[in-house]
């Protein structure tokens, strides 16, 4: 599903040039749960920038089912970006004007259009979630647990081959922190492939798979039973 070899990204900071991304050397594969974990700093959100293409990389190359992205254009990549990934932010990045309905069809409008059977795909993902009686509610009468399983629907609509996921429960209380990674545990078991970035240990606890990023570089990459 993703494949890289010596993966480059650096920042200049006036004279300074900071390697973000060192020479990564990464395969993940379909039906994976990755948690890439680091402290601050280690490339772990830069890497699910350039993975997610939200950012292109400044060396090596990178494939994404099957495609080469970093070949690929601005357009081309943000069109594959729609097509074929997910995401869910920690901030949630719902639009505050929309009803929870509206913000998960999104992708659809950018990726192809809104047909009846999108909408009725969008409706049964916002009930299979528990948000059924939620459909018309803008973001400010949801909780953040709430917020959060609209973003996971929103980012589910258009199929994703990939869901990346920046620290989903950084702004979420434990008890809904542990809700919303058992829906991810329980999408990875349907085949979903989702790469999850975190500092929290025992939420990384709930991949299969965890990477360990220092200085821009994989340090450890472990399976867990």
């Amino acid at each position: 599903m993703i494949r890289t070899e010596g993966l480059l990204k650096v920042y200049r900071l006036g004279e300074e040039r900071i390697r973000a991304l060192d020479g990564i050397d990464l395969a993940i594969e379909a039906g994976e749960f990755v948690a890439v974990m680091g402290p601050s700093g280690s490339g772990k959100s830069t890497l699910m920038h350039v993975l997610g293409c939200l950012d292109s990389p400044d060396g090596g190359r990178y494939w994404l089912d099957g495609q080469e992205v970093a070949a690929l254009g601005d357009d081309e990549r943000s069109a594959l970006r729609a097509r074929r990934i997910g995401f869910v932010f920690q901030a949630f990045h719902l639009l505050p004007r929309l009803s929870a309905l509206d913000n998960v069809l999104l992708p659809a409008r950018y990726a192809g259009g809104i047909t009846p059977e999108v909408r009725d795909r969008a409706t049964a993902l916002l009930q299979r979630l528990g948000l059924g009686e939620r459909l018309h509610h803008r973001p400010n009468q949801l909780s953040g647990g709430q917020r959060q399983r609209v973003a996971i629907a929103r980012a589910l609509i258009n199929h994703p081959a990939v869901i990346f996921a920046d620290e989903p429960t950084g702004n979420l209380d434990s008890r809904t922190s542990r809700e919303i990674m058992t829906l991810f545990v329980e999408l990875n078991r349907e085949g979903q492939t989702v790469v999850l970035v975190t500092h929290e240990e025992d939420i990384a606890a709930h991949a299969r798979r965890i990477i360990v990023l220092r200085d821009g570089r994989i340090e450890s990459d472990r399976h867990v039973a």
